[in-house]
């Protein structure tokens, strides 16, 4: 999944979120992630999110803020601090969370829609 992020000659902050899945709780883990990245996006600095996890349940989130302040209003919302518990007691066998500042951001899009793997 991705939203937006600002422009590239503008710097922003990224809280980066490498965890690593208990098992079992779907369902509610699926539907808590949902709610965070909705309440997330209405929080004044929101940028964007990027998130992905692989078959092993090794997952890699990463936010975007325009502010150090506006990510540390963030951590600070009840009902995000209230899935940040849910996730040390139910969801999460390990986690890290990096906070840094991007100073600088290059993309490559290719235009060969092809798929390369056939």
């Amino acid at each position: 999944m991705m939203t937006r992020t600002p422009d590239a000659d503008v710097d922003y902050w990224a809280v980066i979120f490498t965890n690593q899945r208990s098992l079992g709780d779907d369902e509610a883990y699926e539907a808590t992630a949902e709610r965070m990245v909705e309440l997330g996006s209405t929080m004044p600095g929101f940028l964007g999110i990027e998130s992905t996890r692989n078959a092993q349940g090794l997952g890699i989130t990463v936010s975007y803020w325009r502010s150090e302040d506006d990510l540390l209003a963030w951590k600070q919302v009840s009902e995000h601090a209230a899935a940040q518990a849910k996730g040390r007691s139910d969801w999460y066998s390990r986690y890290t969370t990096r906070i840094a500042r991007v100073t600088r951001e290059y993309s490559f899009e290719s235009s060969d829609t092809d798929d390369h793997d056939s």
